[in-house]
This record gives structure tokens, sequence and C-alpha cells, in this order.
């Protein structure tokens, strides 16, 4: 019977562990990249703006102790990338957790949107991730270990007006997840997304308080209110922990009830 024996909490520790969050500086990233700094992990914060990313590193290393350091790069550019992951496995030593958070929106009719507007939200929300994951991907291989979490969206599994390239994007994201979990599971890789519903995070601050976000966001949960940043935190541990270990290829909500209806 002590084999049947649990380790209960001390599953979720991610002490000395290195995780590579893109968007990491703000928004569900920061969010995410201080959940993991929590649990003892150290975090390497990837994205555009280097000011910004080294001043997100510099408040988690002071909160929480944990190795943290920023890079920039963009994950629309493969090059770039592969890049910044070789410096970060050269000067941290590995890259246990990847959590591809990066992304953007542009919002509007179909008919008021341009193709750019479309080729844009899938070349950062979908391509970023795909570039990204090719990048850690042979590191991981070679330790026989690791995470993949990418970040989907409620809208990656119901329809939303207005919202094409977005949406779009996110299914794209739901069944790269998929089928990347089916690909690593035999290298002890796991693959698997977060759902969001509303968060009041940047991109959505320009709708908040409007009739449509009331009503057709907001009002399409069961919580009927916006998603704090720290809930985002207990799915991001947990996907990345040694808790989620049977997990490939889920996708895990944290909509406030939204696709439940």
């Amino acid at each position: 019977m002590s084999d049947m024996i649990l380790p209960g909490i001390k599953q979720f520790d991610l002490t000395g562990r290195n995780a590579l969050i893109t968007g990491g500086s703000k928004g569900l990233g920061y969010a995410m990249a201080a959940g993991l700094a929590s649990a003892g992990c150290n975090v390497m914060l990837v994205n555009r703006n280097l000011k910004e990313g080294e001043a997100a590193a510099k408040k988690l290393q002071a909160d929480f102790g944990v190795r943290a350091k920023a890079y920039a790069a963009n994950v629309t550019n493969l090059g770039q990338i592969e890049a910044v992951v070789a410096s970060l496995v050269k000067e941290f030593g590995s890259i246990d957790i990847l959590i591809n958070s990066a992304g953007i929106n542009i919002r509007g009719p179909i008919d008021e949107l341009s193709e750019d507007d479309f080729d844009q939200v899938m070349k950062v929300n979908v391509t970023g991730k795909w570039n990204v994951s090719k990048a850690v991907t042979p590191y991981m291989k070679k330790n026989k270990k690791g995470r993949i979490i990418n970040m989907a969206s409620a809208l990656g599994l119901v329809g939303l007006s207005n919202r094409t390239p977005y949406v779009t994007s996110k299914g794209a994201v739901v069944q790269m997840t998929r089928a990347l979990g089916l690909e690593l599971a035999p290298f002890n890789i796991n693959v698997n997304a977060i759902c969001p519903g509303p968060f009041l995070t940047e991109i959505n601050i320009p709708i908040a308080g409007t009739e449509e976000a009331e009503k057709f966001i907001v009002g399409a949960t069961a919580l009927a209110r916006w998603a704090e940043l720290k809930e985002i935190q207990g799915a991001a541990i947990f996907l990345a922990s040694d808790a989620a270990s049977y997990m490939v290829g889920s996708m895990l909500t944290v909509d406030g009830g939204w696709t439940a209806r």
C-alpha cells in the first residue's frame, strides 16, 4: 500500500526548475511568471521590449528570491527565438517549462478588417507559439522531460462576433496543442493549453465597460465578472508541475463558466 501514497502538495513544488515565458513582462504572462516563481521556479522572460522585461524580472527576483532574467526577441522571428533559446540553455542549463503567452487581438467586422490584420494576429498567436515550441523541443527531448503550456482562449472553443482573426488563431492553438501533445508525449514532454475567459488585461481594457463586454463577454460567464490576474496562476502552476504528469493535449478552461453554458 505504501506505493499508493501520493506526494500530495509536494507535486506542485517547482524549486530549481527553469521556465521560459513569452510575453512575460505584463498581463497574464507576468501573472503566470509570478505564480511559477512563488513555487520556486526560475523564470526567463522573452518579449520585444527589453527594458519592460528587465523591470519585470527584477521585481520577480526581489519578490521571490529566484533567478529571473529578461531577453528581447520577436516570437514571429524563428532565427531570433532559436538564438535566445540557445543562450537561455547555456546560461540556465535547461528549459524545463515553456509558457507560450505572447499574443495580440485585432477586433472588428470582417468587412472592415484588412488581410494584414488577419495575418498579423495569426503570425503572433499561432506561428509565434509554433516557433518557440520548435526551438525548445530539441533541448527538452535531450533531457527526456518538459512542459509546454500554450495560452489558447475560451474563444478557441466558442465563437464571438467581430473576432474572426482572434477566434481563428485560438482555435488553431487548440489543435496545435493536441497534435504537439501526441507528438511529444513519447519523450516525456507534456503539452497542454490554458483557455482563459475574460481577464481584464491590456488587450481587453479598450472594451471594458462597453455594452458589448457587459452583455456578450462578462455577461456570458456564470460568475458575471472579469477575472483577476491572480486567478490564472493556479492553472499555470498545475500544468507546469508534476501534478499534471498524466495530462496531454488538454484544454484547461479558466473562464468563469463561459464555456459551460
